[in-house]
């Protein structure tokens, strides 16, 4: 009746897991019972669960990525406590199979379900609004990519409390993955969370490349687009292209666990380098869908907080093209070990160099809008400037480990996992806190608090180096990545120094929370944005802040770059209209929640066996799609007298704000 699910899936012989369940549940039922307390259920469902407008589902996104980040992150406390509790023999605090468990779910987490929700958050937000358009091409599609996210991020958080999770790593290589080496549900709840997310993130490219290439406001050619559009343009370019070979691959190891085929085992007659090479072919694309909307957002932010317009515009669309093409034919280079040969080794080392060519050309230039600036060094700013160091850093690291010979010594060491966070934190991470604190204004019509948002960066900044430059010399020593003990206590010096590194990043967090908490409490006083760069160029066509949820009363018409710059010079930026009229809109459905709701039952059964429950949560799935298939009622108008009364409303804000002057107010 319930498969392979027993009492004994419960880990209730952990104590660290038990207690975190704890804790967990009764922070849950603190939130459960406030919302019921407040009655805000009604509320949450009508303007939140069931809304399409891309800003709120682009705020969901956010909310759940840093809900995610929260735990990724105690993962990595974790393992740095650990690290610099085992030396000499020393057990440290964490079993082996517990450790192996966090630091796979540490990878997972950070990259599936904290990076690309932050980045998938910030492109539901922004372009839309960049473009000219009221909302994206598919508003429901875009519901439905959300709740089948929050259905992977279900599945990976109910492995803490029932069964385990892969052991394996975050990519999960067999034979380690295979039945024989992994015969619980671990890798189980790694597929399933995987796939059931991916089809979500599948769905999202699709829709964002088609809102870019059809939705896009009159007058606005490509070469007019914002750069942070682009970079949105060539992320899910990427995406869609390299997804799919994502889900065929944990297809052939479902099918090597379930089945019993052998895609995978040498001695059936598969190869273990097939899995090597495909999910490669997906990851290093990975890792430019990760980044490319973070060099998008420090190209905005590094025009407006200088004062400047960007510097080579041309040259940054070309730069990010280049970097799109050339992700597809570096990946090798994470497998030079591997025995490929000479001449492909050096094919994919060369190339691996190449690609930091347009990388470089992207630096340059914001090096050069910030030259003769005025520069306003305000918490986006510092995010930026931040960045431009730490990922120089580990963008060298990189094109060293490009050259096979060195990469034969340095393979599989510390100083890999310090070269990929040097990217991945002073990249992706550095650049989505500066997209958040630029744009929040857009989200919730007031700024963040200022000092708290310094504090938070200058912790992050100064924990990264702490936590993250002893791996370099570590990896040089010869240390071992996923290491739960070791026995050469030269090691632990610098493994206690990264363990503070990691401590001080925790109070960067702390920091961002009392952020949050803090601005949220003094909204009313944060409201102004009078003389603030926020409003000044970097969303051309924009409305409000923020905006209504039709985001244009009347769809611009863009002549050039920078089109809302030009017109606020010329005073023309904030001008109503002679007459408004109605608005088509899409109508908020909870059918994207159901499904993902459908699809978390069916994910949880597949992981456990109970094929009858599989079987509701496949059907239940396809019921629902059908349903809002015929549903007939999936859009309505916004009359014009409400347009009116909502756009009256927004003029005597900007007025209050000190943006426009009442003799503006009429066209």
């Amino acid at each position: 009746m319930l498969g392979k699910l027993t009492i004994e899936a419960v880990p209730y012989h952990e104590p660290i897991i038990m207690v975190t369940l704890a804790a967990a549940g009764l922070v849950g039922l603190v939130i459960l019972g406030l919302i019921t307390r407040y009655k805000l259920w009604g509320y949450l469902w009508k303007e939140w669960f069931t809304s399409v407008d891309h800003k709120k589902i682009g705020i969901m996104y956010l909310i759940v990525a840093f809900v995610m980040l929260l735990r990724g992150f105690a993962d990595a406390v974790m393992m740095r406590a650990q690290q610099a509790m085992a030396a000499g023999g020393a057990e440290g605090y964490l079993p082996p199979h517990h450790y192996d468990q966090i630091f796979t779910a540490h990878g997972v987490i950070m990259i599936f379900f904290v990076a690309m929700p932050l980045v998938t958050g910030l492109m539901n937000l922004v372009v839309p609004l960049q473009i000219g358009a009221r909302d994206v091409a598919f508003p429901f599609v875009n519901s439905l990519s959300f709740w089948l996210f929050v259905a992977g991020v279900g599945l990976v958080m109910i492995s803490l409390g029932v069964g385990e999770f892969a052991q394996t790593g975050w990519l999960a290589y067999p034979p380690l993955s295979g039945l024989e080496y992994s015969p619980g549900v671990g890798v189980d709840y790694y597929i399933w969370g995987l796939q059931v997310s991916g089809l979500g993130t599948t769905l999202s490219g699709i829709n964002f490349l088609v809102t870019i290439f059809k939705m896009r406001a009159p007058g606005m050619n490509l070469m007019r687009m914002p750069v942070f559009t682009w970079t949105a343009l060539v992320t899910n370019l990427l995406i869609v292209a390299s997804f799919p070979v994502l889900t065929a691959t944990l297809v052939l190891l479902t099918l090597d666990r379930y089945m019993g085929t052998h895609f995978f085992t040498n001695d059936g007659g598969g190869n273990a380098m097939m899995y090597v090479n495909l999910i490669w072919i997906w990851g290093h694309p990975e890792v430019y869908i990760l980044i490319l909307p973070a060099f998008g957002v420090f190209s905005e932010v590094v025009a407006t907080f200088s004062r400047k317009p960007l510097f080579g515009y041309t040259s940054m669309v070309y730069a990010t093209c280049a970097i799109g093409v050339l992700s597809f034919i570096v990946w090798l280079h994470h497998f030079f070990t591997m025995g490929s040969g000479a001449n492909v080794n050096a094919f994919f080392g060369i190339t691996t160099m190449i690609i930091s060519v347009p990388t470089g050309v992207k630096l340059f230039n914001w090096l050069f809008t910030m030259y003769r600036g005025r520069i306003e060094y305000r918490v986006p700013i510092l995010w930026t400037i931040g960045f431009m160091v730490t990922f120089t850093i580990g963008g060298m690291t990189g094109v060293m480990m490009a050259v096979p010979a060195v990469d034969f010594v340095l393979h599989n060491s510390l100083f890999l996992i310090a070269h990929f966070h040097n990217t991945a934190i002073g990249g992706v991470v550095f650049g989505m806190m500066a997209g958040i604190s630029y744009w929040f204004p857009k989200m919730f019509g007031f700024k963040l608090n200022e000092k708290l948002g310094k504090a938070a960066f200058w912790c992050w900044l100064i924990g990264f180096y702490l936590a993250f430059m002893p791996l370099y010399v570590l990896g040089f020593m010869g240390m071992t990545r996923r290491m739960q003990s070791y026995s050469n206590p030269e090691f632990q010096p610098w493994l206690i120094v990264a363990a503070v590194g990691a401590a001080v990043i925790a109070l960067g967090i702390v920091f961002q929370l009392l952020m949050f908490i803090v601005s949220i409490r003094d909204r009313k006083k944060n409201m102004d944005l009078t003389g603030d760069p926020w409003d000044a160029r970097t969303l051309e066509w924009e409305t409000s802040s923020p905006p209504a949820f039709y985001n244009f009363a009347v769809v611009p018409q863009v002549g050039g770059l920078d089109q809302f710059w030009h017109d606020k010079l010329d005073g023309k930026a904030w001008k109503r209209p002679a007459k408004y009229q109605d608005i088509h809109m899409p109508r908020n459905t909870g059918a994207g929640l159901v499904i993902g709701a459908f699809s978390l039952v069916f994910g949880f059964a597949m992981i456990w066996h109970i094929w009858w429950l599989a079987i509701v949560g496949f059907v239940g799935m396809i019921a629902t799609f059908i349903v809002r298939t015929f549903d007939k009622d999936t859009d309505y108008y916004v009359p014009a007298a409400e347009v009116e009364r909502i756009e009256n409303e927004r003029f005597r804000h900007l007025e209050e704000a000190g943006l426009v002057k009442a003799t503006e107010r009429t066209a």
